[in-house]
């Protein structure tokens, strides 16, 4: 009977026994040491700044194309007898090269016949003059009255005269006209394309080809009507601009000059072109060693060189947030700073005015930054808190 209620009551015992152990741990633990809760501050990196003088360089892009281009065209008709070797596209030619001949009989025929006419004409001249003499004579010892011009021949020698620059003209017409027959490049230029074959028949008004004049190149550059303020004048002699091309995987820059506004906003991109030149783009009178030629319908990206700016410090734009800047000063406290903001580009910003030279712009987001708060410099706080375990123990003793 004993062990059968020692046994239903041994789980009652064993609850007990653990009960009292457990509360005897817990009332001779040790309290955990309370330790002051670190401050949090926050660490950010800075960007050193000094105002300078800037121009203010305005970026665009173009595509280079021929200030002077013109159709060759017909101004007499007939079969084409020759074709220079040099009238081919891309042919490199000079101001008066022959370029082209068409036959040119019937206008060596026609030339001939006009000095046969004039002379004529002119013949028929002298004799009216010498008749004009003799009717002179005749009429010295009339007394009644003046001569008549018709007995002097007067009309007579008119008409021979006008018969004269008839004639002449005649003669001039068809001297042009046998000129014209040997096509001839009225600049010095490159062939954009020729449209005619040896052996062909032309007439009048025929578009034999197209020439682009290589002694200057224009270059139309976008800006919009707002950039045009960053700009001295347009007029401004010294209005330089810079282009740059990809040649052969390397950037090449040729210096060009603003030489106009187009004064009107396109209609399409609300843009406003102004235009550009490059005199002797392909080289032709001066080359220095490793100059390249800026070839017609190369797209090129350019810097217009702006106005200038003194007191003008540029930053990332990430860094100014609804016009402000974090300001970091020499005691590490954040001064949040309204900024001028002059212009703006895709990734960086101008401000004219706002800093003092050698002061310190946090570039870390301003977002989490206020006024008076005291932060980290990125690269001192480590000097700070790693301290050598040799220095800690000498502060100890």
């Amino acid at each position: 009977m004993i062990k059968k209620i020692l046994r239903r009551l041994s789980p009652l015992f064993i609850i007990a026994v653990f009960a009292a152990a457990a509360w005897l741990l817990i009332n001779t633990q040790e309290a955990p040491e309370q330790k002051d809760e670190p401050i949090n501050i926050p660490i950010v990196d800075v960007q050193t700044v000094t105002p300078q003088t800037l121009s203010l360089n305005l970026p665009s892009y173009g595509v280079v194309n021929p200030k002077y281009k013109t159709q060759l065209v017909t101004e007499v008709q007939g079969r084409m007898l020759s074709i220079s070797a040099n009238f081919v596209a891309g042919g490199v030619v000079k101001k008066g090269e022959q370029l082209a001949i068409i036959e040119p009989s019937d206008y060596e025929a026609d030339l001939i016949q006009a000095e046969a006419t004039l002379a004529q004409a002119t013949a028929a001249l002298n004799e009216e003059k010498a008749r004009g003499e003799v009717a002179k004579v005749e009429f010295k010892d009339f007394t009644q009255g003046l001569p008549p011009e018709l007995g002097l021949r007067i009309p007579q020698l008119k008409k021979e005269q006008a018969n004269v620059k008839y004639a002449q003209a005649a003669l001039a017409r068809a001297q042009r006209n046998l000129e014209r027959t040997v096509i001839r490049a009225p600049f010095d230029g490159i062939i954009k394309a020729r449209n005619v074959d040896l052996g062909q028949y032309v007439t009048l008004g025929t578009n034999l080809g197209e020439l682009y004049d290589t002694s200057i190149a224009e270059i139309r550059l976008p800006l919009t009507n707002e950039e045009l303020a960053y700009l001295e004048s347009v007029e401004n002699p010294d209005t330089s601009v810079t282009l740059t091309a990809q040649l052969a995987g390397k950037p090449v820059t040729w210096q060009g000059t603003i030489v106009r506004s187009e004064n009107v906003i396109d209609e399409q991109t609300r843009m406003v072109y102004l235009v550009a030149e490059i005199r002797d783009p392909y080289l032709r009178n001066t080359k220095t060693s490793g100059q390249l030629p800026l070839k017609y319908g190369s797209f090129v990206n350019a810097v217009i060189t702006g106005r200038t700016v003194n007191d003008v410090v540029t930053l990332p734009r990430h860094v100014v947030r609804n016009g402000q800047v974090a300001v970091v000063n020499q005691d590490n406290i954040i001064e949040m700073r309204q900024v001028n903001i002059i212009r703006s580009d895709v990734d960086t910003l101008y401000i004219k005015g706002s800093f003092k030279a050698n002061e310190r712009v946090s570039t870390t987001s301003v977002n989490s930054l206020s006024s008076g708060q005291t932060v980290k410099i990125l690269g001192e706080e480590s000097s700070s808190t790693d301290t050598p375990p040799e220095a800690a123990t000498t502060a100890g003793e």
